[in-house]
């Protein structure tokens, strides 16, 4: 963990000296230095008053640079096709895809088909069906629908232009084959 070094890098971009964290923290300027080196590994205690003097929340001093906050810009999105689908994958975290989806006129995911997982829909635009099972609904711009992904579930737009859908799936498995 580098928990010293993004303590430095917070203290550096909020423009605070060492000295005037000795000050408000009453801890020495060797253990601060220490400490931002990654020199020493300071106690719960002694980080909860650094990150109250930073203000910024104890878990975020605690976080490994591949559990920060993720930013993928507009321009940097990869764009997959799926069944003649386009798919643009706009974020993805510790199983949590998110997805837009474009349906041009008629378009459908393909067969139903099933994986593990649950999925969140919103319709940003057009008009769809959605099935799974016994349940069959026509879905419009602003609806949302959401499934457990273990049942064969199906998507088409049954609309006369292209229907875009912003998808969420969450699963503990990798999900190579779903949607691009």
């Amino acid at each position: 963990m580098e928990i010293g070094s993004k303590i430095r890098d917070i203290r550096k971009r909020k423009k605070i000296t060492i000295a005037q964290m000795c000050d408000a923290t009453g801890l020495s300027k060797g253990f601060i230095s220490n400490v931002e080196n990654n020199n020493t590994s300071p106690s719960i205690s002694t980080l909860q008053t650094i990150a109250s003097f930073l203000k910024v929340p104890l878990p975020y001093l605690l976080l490994e640079k591949d559990q920060q906050m993720q930013v993928v810009k507009n321009d940097a999105r990869t764009t997959t096709s799926f069944n003649g689908l386009k798919v643009e994958h706009l974020a993805s975290k510790e199983g949590l895809h998110l997805r837009m989806v474009e349906f041009p006129p008629g378009a459908s995911m393909g067969e139903p088909n099933a994986h593990q997982g649950v999925e969140t829909h919103l319709v940003l635009e057009g008009k769809l069906l959605a099935e799974q099972g016994e349940d069959r609904y026509i879905v419009e711009e602003g609806d949302s629908f959401s499934w457990n992904a273990c049942v064969p579930h199906y998507v088409k737009n049954i609309g006369d232009g292209k229907a875009v859908v912003l998808i969420a799936v969450y699963s503990d498995a990798e999900l190579k084959d779903i949607l691009g």
